[in-house]
């Protein structure tokens, strides 16, 4: 009964179309904001905000990012990785060539490296797609893979091979390095997550974002309604590239502290295609969902057997992890291909006829 449309009219479109045109949806995001602003640094942990709250907000950007090509655009993509790698070490070279710029804005510039790459290995999508442009990404993922190794410059010809995170402060505050807080690192990595997931769901619901879904229906059809493939997929390339690149800065800058080539490797990019599949392709609040879960699993795991006094070997449940993941992988695409986020749908939308349901 708390969860109504009843009385709340809407006399424009714009009104209609709102990112929450439902009252209690507006409120409920309020909440959680000021729950995630407030609450969690006050009751959270160090250990919590840097092991799990700020690696679900990081993975969650990224999933976004590859949610924009592959369930919003229908463009699979194995190179998510790669593309996050480009992020971190054009982010690490920037912090080289001009330290006294604000690391924030060089975090989200390094982005933009990241979208010149995504559009050169997004040229193919043009000409082939499905497996074949899986298959092409997938190149792209070994090549920078191995750039990220055999490339001193990028690393600044460290010996170690790695990158090496600078203390920068903002304010007087540091935010990257050794001296950083993790509660200031969280606040960061939010801000930047919400802005960005924002800027992501207006995308979408605009112009851009239905010459995207047209393409992801069918190309041909959008095409001979007037829309030009080359330019709308590479676009899509680059935006979710720029989401990409910006998560892998922050991953390394905001979270690690450090990096090697192994962070990025294809493991990072399957990693994150689960994410987005079992949140729900199409979602940006699946991608939140596929993060949480597939982040948050491993740990639940880990900590249960003690909970209930049991003792398991850590690599037991390392292969518990990995079956588990499978196994939601394939209850999902055979029971639920739209994910969590469908399921979610479905929740809201019987809360809104209870007690009454038709």
């Amino acid at each position: 009964m708390f969860y109504r449309e009843v009385g709340q009219f809407k006399t424009s479109y714009a009104a209609d179309q709102a990112l929450f045109p439902i009252r209690q949806d507006r409120i409920g995001m309020l909440l959680i904001l000021a729950a995630a602003v407030i609450l969690v640094p006050l009751l959270a942990s160090a250990f919590v905000i840097d092991s799990i709250i700020i690696p679900v907000l990081i993975f969650s950007l990224a999933a976004i990012g590859l949610n924009l090509l592959t369930g919003y655009t229908g463009l699979l993509s194995l190179g998510t990785g790669g593309f996050m790698g480009v992020g971190a070490f054009a982010c690490y070279k920037l912090t080289t060539y001009f330290p006294a710029i604000n690391i924030i804005a060089l975090i989200v510039c390094s982005g933009l490296f990241s979208a010149a790459a995504g559009v050169v290995f997004g040229l193919p999508s043009l000409r082939i797609k499905g497996f074949y442009l899986a298959v092409a990404t997938l190149a792209a993922q070994f090549f920078l893979s191995w750039c990220f190794i055999r490339v001193p410059w990028l690393y600044n010809y460290n010996v170690s091979a790695s990158i090496e995170v600078p203390t920068r402060t903002v304010l007087g505050v540091p935010v990257t390095g050794p001296n950083s807080a993790p509660v200031t690192r969280y606040l960061i990595v939010l801000a930047i997550v919400a802005v960005m997931t924002l800027l992501a769901s207006n995308l979408i619901r605009g112009r851009i974002g239905r010459t995207w879904m047209a393409v992801r229906d069918m190309d041909i059809a959008a095409e001979l309604i007037g829309i030009r493939l080359l330019p709308t997929k590479l676009l899509a390339f680059a935006v979710s590239s720029f989401y990409c690149g910006v998560a892998g800065a922050m991953m390394v800058f905001l979270w690690l502290g450090n990096a090697e080539s192994e962070s990025f490797s294809i493991n990072q990019s399957f990693l994150i295609l689960f994410m987005v599949i079992i949140g729900g392709l199409g979602s940006l609040l699946g991608s939140f969902f596929g993060a949480t879960l597939i982040w948050g699993l491993p740990i639940v795991l880990r900590a249960a057997p003690a909970y209930f006094g049991v003792t398991i070997a850590a690599s037991t449940i390392e292969h518990i992890t990995f079956m588990s993941v499978g196994a939601l992988i394939i209850f999902f695409l055979i029971v639920e291909p739209n994910g969590l986020a469908r399921l979610w749908e479905v929740a809201k939308q019987k809360l809104r006829v209870w007690p009454f349901p038709y």
